[in-house]
């Protein structure tokens, strides 16, 4: 195919997903997943919606169909919703690895522009400094806000990434699909809940500093208290905060055993959390 004919088949697959409280508007992109309604879009584009009747999908043929939230993963940046509709034109995921310097198009919903597209080529597939281990498709494609949960694809059309976000020196980055094809298989890792900040307790040592406790969190549940500082997982000592991340996708949905510190940080305290009955809706 053509990069016009690649170009309309990533159009008919990409959604407009829009909130529907003017107090709370979102805006963003969204792939058809599959062709009985299922929608992939990045978590950040629903913003803090409540899910029920908060949002909409604008297909490409001129039709908008109320959206429900089926999952989401903050972690992942990655939600998962469902409209009405069946026959729709889903894009099949590549399942071979991308090289770089391999072109990639993009498609989204930017700045009100419908359907927009754009080219670039693959810099690289793997972490990127700063964003702790997960990996990322990093391509030199010109992205602009409402290109989020948009489709990354290959020059076949296959889809390769979920367009995220943009970072200094104008390198986008999308989630791999081999991200997303888990999560649309397993929906949300389990979720702690906590926001934290690397401390050092001692040379060489780090601790994880519990900045904020998500109400009805894993971590609330677990009666773990702003001002506690994590030190291990399931007895390894952390080294780099993304430890705590990669334990609990280590765990799953089974028993997570944090050590922690509170108060005068005397003694080593430790709690058993289990993930088992927490809801697929939750973010890891």
């Amino acid at each position: 195919m053509g990069i016009g004919e690649v170009g309309e088949l990533l159009r008919r697959s990409t959604v407009h997903i829009r909130g529907t409280n003017t107090r709370r508007q979102s805006a963003g992109s969204g792939i058809i997943w599959s062709s009985g309604g299922a929608i992939l879009t990045n978590a950040h584009v629903l913003g803090g919606g409540s899910d029920a009747g908060d949002y909409e999908a604008e297909l490409w043929d001129g039709r908008t169909l109320p959206v429900r939230v089926e999952a989401r993963d903050i972690t992942r940046d990655l939600a998962r919703l469902q409209v009405a509709a069946s026959g729709l034109p889903a894009l099949s995921p590549r399942e071979t690895p991308l090289a770089p310097g391999e072109q990639v198009i993009a498609v989204g919903n930017p700045m009100g522009f419908t359907g927009a597209l754009t080219t670039g080529v693959v810099r690289a597939v793997g972490p990127l400094q700063g964003l702790g281990r997960r990996p990322w498709v990093q391509a030199a494609v010109r992205l602009a806000p409402g290109n989020s949960g948009g489709p990354l694809a290959d020059s076949a059309g296959r889809l390769v990434g979920i367009n995220t976000m943009v970072v200094a020196g104008g390198i986008a980055l999308a989630v791999p699909v081999a991200v997303a094809l888990e999560f649309m298989r397993n929906g949300a890792a389990p979720r702690l809940g906590v926001a934290i900040q690397a401390v050092e307790l001692r040379p060489q040592t780090m601790g994880l500093l519990i900045m904020n406790v998500e109400a009805q969190s894993a971590a609330e549940y677990a009666s773990l208290l702003i001002g506690d500082v994590l030190i291990a997982a399931n007895g390894r000592a952390f080294t780099d905060p993304s430890d705590l991340t990669d334990a609990i996708a280590a765990t799953g949905r089974s028993v997570l055993k944090l050590s922690f510190l509170r108060g005068d940080r005397s003694r080593v305290r430790e709690v058993s959390i289990s993930f088992a009955e927490r809801s697929t809706r939750e973010a890891a």
